[in-house]
C-alpha cells in the first residue's frame, strides 16, 4: 500500500496486532504510525499522519524524505 503526496509516493505498512487492530506505518517518514479499528480507518489515519508530518516538516524548512516506493 502507498500514500501519495503531491508527486511522490510513500510506502505504507499494515499489521493487525493480536487484539485486532490496524497498526499502520510509513517508514519513509520516522515515526509516523497510525492505527485504526478497521483496515478502511488504519489507512485513512496513516494519509491523515503523513500530511501532517510531510506540512510540519515544510512548515519549520526541513528537507522532504525522498520516497522509496
Amino acid at each position: 500500500m502507498s500514500c501519495k503526496h503531491s508527486d511522490m509516493l510513500y510506502q505504507v505498512v499494515i499489521k493487525q496486532d493480536e487484539d485486532g487492530q490496524f497498526i499502520a506505518e510509513c517508514p519513509d517518514l520516522p515515526g509516523c504510525i497510525s492505527q485504526g479499528r478497521t483496515l478502511d480507518e488504519a489507512v485513512a489515519n496513516i494519509k491523515d499522519a503523513a500530511m501532517g508530518y510531510l506540512a510540519s516538516l515544510k512548515k519549520h524548512g526541513e528537507a522532504i524524505p525522498p520516497s522509496t516506493a
